[in-house]
């Protein structure tokens, strides 16, 4: 009896919902009647591949059309041209980023909106990591394109299709990069993709890398202008070789990373180095040379020829004061004698001077076309690289991601 009851109630509750359905014409119980259907799988038809509309990409929100004729509805039956569906209780097609780490997509709204004909109009939001190559050889005037391959299910002639409409870009600037425009481009007609023109705001980086860089060899070139005796230049010098060490241990951990197109400051910076410690250098041989007129290593130094030197002067200087001590004014042999040693004194010491003067004369002449040598590679060596960081374009495959053959 209780079965029976049961199929009793099963069948009056059928019948009641099929009373309502056939009396209730309101836009509420027809979305419940196309919700009963619970159609989630993608429409079939004909033709095994279903053709996705996006009329709409702003960026990373698409807005998505297709037509499932199961949804479809009389209008002189249902006198409505469109309903409001719950996205779950229906097929929605799934969009994925080929060449995406992570990607994920989200529906814009709960709801969505189903024409009489069976359109179905959508919208998503799509987050993706995207695996790209950018050339950052030119860093920081680093600029290149970047793809974005969307594409729906598809296999063996069979899944979706999408149909790319108007593309459009809100905002360009993220940080240090500037996106300069975006378009839709394709490999062949199931491979779309979105075309990302990326640029690097060289100011920030300019100012944080090159800039220190330049200034620290206008001030070694500078440098130039200090003494050589004194060791004020040397030390100077070897302030700034500690400076720009210290300054590249605190930036390596922010230069962009190495890959087939590695940036060129990097060489830059190790270029900057080397000019630093070769002018050093330079700077404590011209030293050693103008106070005695030798080189390290050099195996014709004079250091013991001066204290050969120094020795027999100090010694004539001993005698010429002993004899001066004892001068009788009437004794004129002594005398002349004595005037003699005076005299060769006074000569040892005008050719020690002029001794000195020429040496310190070669050592400024060798200081002076060091520095305009410095100062002329210098100047073409920044003129340069400024050209190559602007100009000199690095090729990369953006594409990857997709084999040869479908090409």
């Amino acid at each position: 009896m209780l079965g029976r009851n049961l199929k009793k109630r099963k069948t009056r509750t059928v019948k009641s919902k099929v009373a309502h359905n056939c009396y209730c014409k309101s836009r509420r119980c027809l979305a419940q009647k196309l919700i009963d259907k619970e159609y989630v799988s993608q429409p079939q038809e004909d033709n095994c591949t279903k053709l996705i509309a996006v009329p709409f990409l702003e960026y990373q929100t698409l807005s998505v059309m297709w037509t499932d004729p199961e949804l479809a509805w009389n209008t002189s039956d249902y006198p409505v041209d469109e309903v409001i569906l719950p996205v779950k209780k229906i097929w929605t097609p799934e969009i994925h980023v080929t060449n995406g780490i992570v990607a994920t997509m989200q529906h814009n709204s709960h709801d969505l909106l189903v024409y009489s004909n069976g359109t179905v109009k959508h919208s998503v939001i799509i987050n993706a990591e995207v695996n790209c190559e950018v050339n950052l050889f030119n860093y920081p005037f680093a600029a290149d394109e970047c793809p974005v391959a969307i594409q729906a299910w598809s296999t063996d002639g069979c899944g979706t299709k999408l149909a790319l409409g108007r593309l459009m870009m809100v905002d360009g600037a993220h940080g240090d990069w500037q996106t300069d425009y975006v378009n839709f481009d394709k490999k062949r007609d199931d491979r779309n993709y979105i075309m990302v023109s990326l640029r690097i705001k060289p100011a920030n980086p300019f100012i944080t890398l090159l800039l220190p860089s330049m200034l620290i060899i206008l001030a070694d070139m500078v440098s130039f202008a200090l003494p050589l005796t004194g060791g004020e230049r040397n030390s100077f010098k070897v302030t700034l070789v500690l400076s720009f060490t210290m300054f590249l241990n605190i930036l390596n951990d922010q230069l962009p990373g190495d890959s087939s197109c590695s940036p060129v400051i990097r060489t830059h910076f190790c270029i900057c180095l080397i000019i630093l410690v070769v002018s050093m250098l330079v700077s404590l041989v011209l030293t050693r040379a103008a106070q005695d007129g030798g080189l390290i290593l050099c195996c014709c130094s004079k250091r013991p020829g001066t204290k050969n030197t120094r020795s027999k002067e100090q010694k004539q200087s001993e005698e010429v004061k002993t004899d001066i001590s004892v001068i009788q004014m009437d004794a004129s042999g002594e005398s002349t004698q004595l005037l003699g040693k005076v005299v060769k004194f006074l000569e040892a010491l005008d050719a020690k001077d002029e001794e000195n003067e020429k040496r310190q004369w070669t050592v400024n002449l060798l200081d002076k076309i060091f520095f305009w040598f410095y100062f002329i590679l210098g100047t073409a060596y920044f003129c340069a690289m400024t050209i190559v960081m602007a100009k000199y374009r690095c090729n990369v495959d953006h594409f990857d991601f997709w084999y040869e053959e479908i090409y």
